[in-house]
């Protein structure tokens, strides 16, 4: 995924003088009120300047960034972000803690003018708060959505999408071409996750698709910045600067195209046109005219969820798969040994079938390993308290913004041995090590309650496209290449991750 905003267009924001101009008059009128004093125990806070707090310490990577400042600081801290006060958490310990104790108490989160516009006032599962509603929805995601049932009906796109893959791959070879592996593996993950959502591809052979133009502007505005998300004084500055505009206008045409989605599907439920090969859509609506559950979801409810899974389910499964080839083209050891068994398993087979899959143990350990050095989520989504709590000894008040540094716990020496290098062996040891949540050092795809549900669905499609891969493929860089990717990587896949799954939330610490 490409977008356009990067955190060094913060900073440049920030250098503007107007914007700074005004930024310091109404932070100069907030600060001459008399702060209200309270007893607090709080969490220990680096050096912050004026208005800004502690941004300027969040640096082009702000995983990196914040973990060395869990290095000096503590891994409990509290930072300020603009107007909000933010706790940066960074040990496994402390996630436990969580967990076992107040997770319900850290199960909300944070509110942002993108998530109000575009996922219908939080009326779906992401970004709704906890509550009955959250309750209801989150199990139907895990009983009817991604259940390991409706994981393998959907076997068949993956396959189709797969196929068509390596025949392009294959293409290429026959004529001495080069491939960017890297717009192909995004083009394959979106067409299955819009298939399996809507039945419709994102990426139509001509390039041209209504969903999937949406769906990339979707994600540029998604993790704009939004200056009134900041300073709640300056709202009226994303009108001036088109922000808001563009927002209203992307959320008319998504809402005009999913309502033509369900129409579709409803017309084709009056003809009896109906496919075995259910979608997202077909789910959900056939649940809401059943009644099965105690609750009533309206249509926006339905489209908020749609977006929410192509969301979560696009740009994530692309950045693991990139991470893992990488990975693998830079230990060829490692390379050797995982398609020697991809080889094995298959045989003389025509493809690989998901039965194969299920065998490949030391593939499924190169994955953990890849999800442990490269989470998609290096900062988890954030949470934001319901009540006042006390954390590894610290206050910790009501409405305080949660950022959990994933990557730096998946890094910490304490828990992980030789915890920067590439190792999969090391889950050869630790069958009962997993992503499930429950293994505080290892929690790729969140924890508690508001873990992500479809983790399942992503780590599948992860394994059939990389097997597929490796079993119709040698692969290698030229000789001093490696260095370059790498390069790359950081540069293209860490931004991709910084901006969809940092800034998006980074704007909405200083909700007010």
């Amino acid at each position: 995924m490409i977008l356009q905003m990067d955190l060094l267009n913060v900073v440049q924001v920030y250098i503007n003088p107007l914007f700074l101009s005004l930024v310091l008059l109404f932070s100069l009128l907030i600060w001459l009120k008399p702060a209200k004093k309270k007893n607090l125990n709080l969490p220990p806070s680096p050096p912050k300047l004026p208005v800004i707090g502690n941004i300027h310490q969040l640096g082009m990577l702000p995983h990196r960034s914040l973990r060395d400042l869990s290095r000096n600081y503590g891994s409990l801290l509290l930072l300020q972000l603009g107007y909000n006060q933010t706790v940066l958490i960074s040990s496994p310990e402390l996630v436990k803690e969580i967990v076992k104790n107040h997770d319900i108490i850290f199960s909300n989160r944070p509110r942002t003018t993108a998530v109000d516009m575009l996922f219908y006032n939080c009326g779906d599962m992401a970004f709704a708060p906890y509550g009955e509603f959250w309750r209801q929805v989150k199990k139907i995601s895990v009983l009817e959505l991604f259940s390991h049932r409706r994981i393998n009906s959907f076997q068949f796109v993956r396959e189709e999408e797969v196929d068509l893959l390596i025949s392009k791959i294959r293409g290429a070879c026959l004529k001495g071409e080069s491939i960017n592996l890297s717009e192909m593996l995004m083009s394959v993950s979106s067409n299955i996750a819009s298939r399996c959502i809507l039945s419709h591809k994102s990426e139509e052979e001509d390039g041209c698709s209504k969903f999937g133009q949406l769906g990339k502007r979707l994600l540029v505005l998604f993790t704009g910045f939004c200056i009134g998300d900041m300073f709640p004084y300056l709202r009226w500055m994303d009108v001036l600067t088109g922000y808001i505009p563009s927002m209203k206008a992307l959320s008319a045409e998504f809402d005009a195209f999913l309502d033509h989605v369900i129409e579709e599907h409803r017309a084709l439920e009056v003809d009896g046109q109906v496919s075995n090969k259910k979608d997202f859509v077909s789910i959900i609506m056939q649940l809401q005219k059943d009644g099965m559950y105690e609750m009533d979801l309206t249509r926006d409810n339905i489209k908020a969820i749609l977006l929410d899974m192509f969301v979560a389910g696009n740009d994530t499964t692309t950045a693991t798969i990139e991470w893992m080839m990488a990975e693998l083209l830079k230990h060829p050891n490692v390379m050797k040994r995982v398609q020697q068994e991809v080889r094995t398993v298959v045989g003389n087979k025509s493809k690989v079938v998901i039965e194969d899959i299920n065998k490949m143990d030391y593939l499924k350990c190169v994955v953990k390993e890849t999800l442990r050095l490269h989470p998609a989520a290096p900062l988890l989504t954030p949470r934001r308290t319901s009540a006042s709590v006390k954390l590894g000894g610290y206050d910790i008040p009501s409405d305080t913004t949660i950022i959990i540094n994933g990557w730096a716990i998946h890094r910490d020496p304490k828990w992980w041995e030789n915890p920067e290098g590439f190792i999969p062996e090391r889950f050869e040891d630790s069958s009962n090590t997993d992503f499930q949540g429950q293994d505080f050092h290892f929690i790729p795809f969140g924890f508690g309650r508001r873990a992500c549900p479809g983790m399942q669905f992503g780590v599948v499609t992860t394994e059939y496209v990389v097997a597929n891969l490796l079993y119709w493929f040698d692969w290698k860089l030229p000789a001093g290449e490696i260095p370059k990717i790498w390069t790359w990587l950081n540069s293209t896949v860490s931004r991709a991750i910084r901006k969809h799954l940092f800034v998006l939330y980074l704007i909405s610490l200083f909700k007010n």
